[in-house]
């Protein structure tokens, strides 16, 4: 076995120009995986006592404010997590007063 053939082409690629890289002047855009998430619908204080949105909790706060009032589905999807959390709420209030 001999030496492995040079590539006459590949010094220019192996030096940077001048001693230096072009590409080190410019700074390192750093993209976190929260920058790929929609804005968070949840408050401060909600945020302040632990809550986000891999909490069951919290992840029904996050859906509650991220709802705009302008649009109609949002707002028929407002009524409908109302219906469900109140209805429950009141047959078992009406079972245990009678």
């Amino acid at each position: 076995m001999g030496a492995l053939p040079t590539v006459v082409g590949m010094r220019e690629y192996d030096e940077p120009h001048g001693g230096r890289d072009p590409w080190d002047e410019e700074p390192v855009e750093l993209i976190a995986p929260e920058d790929f998430l929609g804005p968070n619908g949840i408050p401060l204080d909600a945020r302040r006592m632990g809550f986000d949105r891999n909490t069951e909790e919290g992840a029904m706060i996050a859906l509650a404010g991220s709802l705009d009032p302008r649009k109609l589905s949002h707002r028929v999807v407002a009524w409908v997590l109302l219906v469900a959390f109140a209805v429950p709420l009141l047959l078992g209030v009406t079972r245990s007063l009678f």
